[in-house]
């Protein structure tokens, strides 16, 4: 047996191990619980395949599914089952033939002592490191009652942590044993849940260590299980300068006194067409110019339909793409969590060095990506306040309903999220539709308290003088000043 050289196990998921700290500690037993379908034999089989990478020996105890079937499904997710030692205990056809079979009392006396004896002669023999029992449950029908059940479970871990191994046992809930019975016995719990918004996945209970807080969640792939770590965003912090970045439009700096401070979250906010995301992307253009990589997700537009919008106002994103200064990403309905969505964004930030992140919309960020509606916004909070640490200029879309009327700074109620909030305004001006950009807040410096007419052509973004002339401009429908009243 190879004796142990860390404290840590990996548990064979990158992300799961961010959640533990580094992953189950060595020579303790672990719970997994879920429903059917959770993806504990899969978690339990990335366990296994560590050890077998890390040159330890390892042992699968199957006391359910055929072992055909098993080892199948484990090799179409890559799991290399021929360097995993298995004991196959699941039942046989020939069971359901038996008269005796049917007697439980009578089972459990004539089954129990030749399956501890066959645990204990291929432990002994293999010596084991990493044990994955699939599920312990199963033993519950060859004990007489409860208690006997227990007694035998606490005698099986204590057995095998007397051999140095480190244990991960599969349980379900059932009406009759309910699970939680069971974490007395263990050193930690792995729970896996499914619910209306999706796989999440936490550990309620892990002695000795600490966990990451939260509600994590995880996907089941061609490869197996991926964990997406809730964003602990006080985690992370990268040193920066908190210098100005402009947008390149000299009136546009000129109302942002000398543009957005790096490091800063920003909302652009308004109506459908007016601009907010030709103005986000304007930054990004100027971005590129100092050989600095944005990205922009796109929530609420394809990305043929953006990429082909940006080049008819002169702003090059095909080039932009093609030097790998800009990687503009569509996100697809109901396919993400939030977890799995800030997971891609520090990707970007931590491997590729991304200076500016848009997120074009909020509203189709919170209708896009699962999860309740009450802890969206914590999600974008946690998000905003990350990049902020990691001194990346974050650009939040945000789309108001009202064309003209009742002024709004933003239609999602998330102005406390922001550094700067930037607004543009449709205006009727004599039956004409024209439009207007103001700055509303700014917190780290000072900015022009005027509003501007903005246009955009196929040049680009015109701004123009302040409309000192006018009055009544945030209503939409604004009056010209008569100087003479």
């Amino acid at each position: 047996m190879t004796s142990a050289v860390t404290d840590r196990l990996s548990t064979g998921v990158l992300g799961l191990d961010e959640v533990l700290h580094g992953g189950f500690i060595a020579n303790r037993s672990y719970m997994l619980r879920g429903q059917p379908g959770s993806g504990k034999t899969i978690l339990g089989f990335h366990f296994l395949q560590d050890g077998v990478d890390s040159g330890e020996q390892t042992l699968f105890i199957n006391l359910e599914e055929d072992l055909d079937d098993l080892k199948a499904n484990a090799e179409a997710l890559g799991f290399d089952t021929e360097a995993i030692e298995f004991l196959d205990l699941s039942p046989t056809a020939d069971v359901f033939t038996e008269d005796q079979s049917y007697e439980v009392f009578e089972t459990a006396e004539v089954e129990q002592q030749p399956l501890t004896d066959k645990i204990v002669d291929a432990v002994t023999e293999i010596g084991p490191d990493r044990v994955v029992v699939d599920p312990v449950t199963q033993l519950r029908f060859l004990t007489a009652d409860d208690y006997q059940f227990r007694k035998q479970i606490v005698g099986f871990m204590r057995f095998l942590k007397a051999q140095d191994a480190t244990v991960l046992f599969t349980v379900q809930d059932t009406e009759s044993l309910p699970t939680e019975d069971l974490e007395f016995i263990t050193d930690g719990t792995v729970v896996l849940e499914l619910d209306q918004y999706g796989r999440t996945i936490r550990a309620p209970k892990f002695r000795g260590s600490p966990t990451q807080s939260g509600t994590h969640t995880y996907r089941i792939t061609d490869e197996g299980i991926r964990v997406f770590p809730a964003l602990e965003p006080g985690d992370y912090t990268r040193a920066f300068t908190g210098e100005q970045i402009p947008s390149g439009i000299p009136e546009v700096d000129q109302l942002l006194g000398g543009g957005i401070s790096r490091g800063t979250v920003s909302i652009f906010s308004g109506p459908t067409g007016v601009g907010k995301t030709t103005l986000g992307t304007q930054f990004m253009k100027e971005a590129a110019g100092r050989g600095e990589r944005s990205v922009i997700y796109l929530f609420e537009e394809s990305r043929d339909t953006f990429l082909t919008r940006s080049q008819a106002v002169n702003i090059p994103v095909e080039e932009m793409l093609e030097r790998g200064t800009l990687q503009v990403t569509e996100v697809e309905a109901l396919e993400q969590s939030p977890q799995e969505f800030a997971r891609m964004v520090r990707t970007e930030v931590e491997d590729h060095d991304t200076q500016i992140v848009m997120v074009d919309g909020i509203s189709g960020y919170r209708l896009t990506l699962q999860g309740g509606e009450d802890s969206m916004l914590q999600r974008m909070h946690a998000l905003g306040r990350y990049l902020n640490n990691m001194g990346v200029t974050t650009l939040f879309i945000d789309e108001t309903k009202t064309i003209t009327g009742e002024f709004n700074a933003t239609q999602e109620n998330i102005s406390y999220l922001a550094d700067n909030i930037v607004f543009l305004r449709h205006l009727e001006i004599q039956g004409e539709l024209r439009k207007a950009i103001g700055v509303l807040k700014k917190r780290t410096g000072d900015f022009e308290r005027t509003l501007r007419e903005f246009n955009i052509t196929e040049h680009g973004i015109t701004v123009g003088e302040p409309l000192s002339g006018m009055r009544n401009i945030l209503s939409g429908t604004p009056e010209l000043v008569d100087h003479e009243e």
